[in-house]
């Protein structure tokens, strides 16, 4: 870890409950986490009250007040044109006047993909951001991209998505050899799409063939065999949601279970610390915070509906990202071309 000052900007007015759900994630992360520089973007008066009112325990922070904030209702052309006074246009501002800083957001998804190529702009030889997060498997985890930034894609994105995914992982998991798959409806190099195939060829082909596992069928993602799995933006938000909604399903089905009968009940007091040990392994709070990978700067997505627990886990993101220097690491992948 550096000595640098890092400085997160966070967005807190965005998402449900905010600014209240903002502001303790920032609590939460910051009893940990004291020299890193806090800065909230948002109505000032608001969050003071919320500060106050609850005794957060924030102390190395600011506040810079915005109006006219981002509404999950607006559309892109209102973005563009009428919300340079909100707290999502002011904190990327600062991000691209600041180095050693990121922005976090629990805010509108279009507002913060637009805004952040907007005022961020491209890392140099990438045509798109992509939303890549981790999600866990049998082993520990694995990274996915795109999760929604880019409905279509071609061959090339799926290309520059690799690249940014083996940079990402050697952050996050700096000993292993990231294994690269590529999502498909088989694993036979005949099968899918053309833009899969040719993508295919594109990797096979570059210096990360020697990480490159080919196609991967989504029953296979929690597997572990395949480290960083690649996808469409369409194809890898369903799959995203699709594994929320079950995660969601198992561990409410496993509480009704247990709480059935007595005999259950003493059933769950035997395998209680096993089936904490699941809950967390599974828990989606705990993978919250998606980085717009691509972009030169950092800016990272939390869920809207997120937690306060699950948005402290987007600000550590946040600060992994910053203080390992994710962007310099994708640059130095695209040079080795």
């Amino acid at each position: 870890m550096s000595n640098r000052q890092l400085t997160i900007a966070i967005d807190a007015m965005g998402g449900e409950n905010s600014p209240f759900k903002t502001l303790k994630g920032s609590e939460i992360y910051s009893l940990k986490h004291k020299n890193t520089k806090l800065i909230f973007f948002g109505v000032k008066e608001k969050i003071i009250e919320v500060i106050e009112a609850n005794k957060l325990n924030i102390t190395n922070y600011d506040i810079i007040d915005c109006c006219d904030n981002v509404s999950d209702e607006d559309k892109p052309n209102t973005i563009l044109r009428s919300r340079k006074d909100s707290s999502i246009y002011k904190g990327l501002k600062f991000v691209k006047d600041n180095q050693n800083s990121g922005f976090v957001s629990a805010g509108n998804t279009a507002a913060l993909m637009i805004l952040s190529r907007l005022i961020l702009g491209m890392i140099p030889g990438i045509d798109r951001p992509a939303i890549c997060s981790d999600i866990p498997n049998k082993k520990s985890f694995s990274l996915m991209l795109d999760l929604g930034a880019n409905v279509l894609v071609d061959s090339s994105n799926l290309f520059q998505f690799a690249l940014m995914g083996v940079a990402y992982f050697s952050i996050i998991d700096p000993k292993r050899i990231p294994k690269i798959g590529i999502i498909n409806i088989g694993t036979e190099n005949n099968k899918g799409l053309e833009f899969l195939q040719e993508a295919h060829d594109l990797i096979s082909n570059s210096f990360l063939k020697k990480n490159f596992i080919g196609f991967v069928e989504p029953n296979n993602i929690t597997s572990g065999e395949c480290d960083i799995i690649l996808s469409d933006g369409y194809t890898g938000n369903i799959i995203l949601k699709t594994a929320e909604g079950l995660s969601e399903f198992i561990t409410s089905n496993l509480r009704d279970i247990f709480k059935k009968s007595f005999k259950n009940k003493i059933a769950f007091k035997l395998l209680e610390n096993d089936l904490k040990i699941f809950k967390d392994k599974i828990n989606p709070e705990k993978y919250n915070g998606a980085t717009l990978i691509g972009l030169n700067g950092i800016s990272v997505k939390s869920h809207g509906s997120a937690s306060p627990y699950a948005f402290s886990c987007a600000i550590k993101k946040c600060f992994n990202f910053i203080d390992n220097n994710l962007n310099q690491k994708i640059i130095h992948n695209f040079k080795d071309l």
